[in-house]
């Protein structure tokens, strides 16, 4: 079962090859969906402080009657936070919040705050800032690994070039017809994991005429179809749901998609607008 595989990140940690993403999910439904998740066999959840739903994802863990040990639980730094006291105080309130006595993963949600994000300013000394504070939790045995999230080359670059320990993941948005090759390459060279959150282009491939006929080929849904994209091309897809009809159905992946139809759905035309939510800086 896809839930229960893993890749090994370069700290030699194990991370199961599929999440399940909780944006959008409010902090009272998130402890339901995290429940019924790990129920169905899922063993990696994903939140973030700007989700205000942390609360909600660690209670979910404790009430599932799974050992923590097998749980692997990803939370983000928000993007606001660019200085060190301001990162030790937010990684630690993270902790408390969701009632962890330790994180699987923490990354640092953006390079740069949501409200400069097409500006050009990089915040090359905020993030190394943000990632000193993320480094002392990792080697406090706080946080099991640290990473990235929506870094472009030369944001990774100045981390690479000035932390003490490398980012294992990356996450940034990759679809069927959007995926950041440059930056997945510039990541698979220096041994950084790419997760892929909104694996189904935030609902758009399912107004996508090609991707539906390429699913009915196969015999699958659009969103299988999806996941099981950004799984062969070796990233970790994230899907986003609190329905356990489609938490179950995301998992069932038992097919492989043909090079030539790969290439043909890396090629499609790129979405150029994800309606509602193009107002978040990711889609815009």
């Amino acid at each position: 079962m896809i839930v229960q595989e893993t890749y090994t990140l370069n700290n030699k940690v194990q991370i199961p090859k599929l999440g399940l993403g909780t944006w959008f999910i409010d902090n009272d439904a998130v402890v339901q969906a995290v429940k019924d998740a790990i129920d169905l066999g899922y063993r990696h959840i994903d939140t973030a402080q700007a989700y205000q739903n942390e609360e909600g994802v660690g209670k979910g863990i404790k009430e599932s009657g799974v050992n923590r040990s097998e749980l692997f639980v990803t939370t983000k730094l928000a993007a606001e936070v660019k200085s060190y006291d301001e990162a030790v105080a937010a990684i630690d309130k993270s902790l408390e919040v969701m009632g962890l006595d330790y994180i699987d993963l923490m990354i640092i949600h953006s390079p740069k705050p949501w409200q400069d994000f097409q500006g050009e300013e990089r915040f090359f000394k905020g993030n190394l800032a943000a990632w000193k504070a993320l480094e002392e939790a990792y080697e406090a045995g706080k946080l099991k690994a640290i990473g990235l999230s929506n870094f472009e080359i030369e944001d990774i670059q100045n981390i690479l070039d000035n932390g003490t320990v490398k980012p294992a993941v990356n996450q940034v948005l990759a679809h069927i017809s959007n995926v950041p090759e440059k930056t997945i390459k510039f990541c698979e060279d220096n041994d950084i994991l790419v997760e892929a959150y909104s694996p189904i282009g935030h609902g758009e491939l399912f107004k996508n005429d090609d991707v539906a006929e390429m699913a009915e080929k196969y015999g699958v849904s659009i969103p299988q179809l999806a996941i099981r994209f950004d799984l062969q091309l070796g990233l970790l897809p994230i899907p986003k749901t609190a329905n356990p009809d489609h938490m179950k159905g995301n998992a069932q992946l038992d097919f492989e998609i043909s090079d030539g139809d790969m290439k043909t759905l890396q090629e499609m035309e790129k979405i150029k607008d994800y309606g509602e939510a193009s107002k978040f800086p990711v889609f815009a």
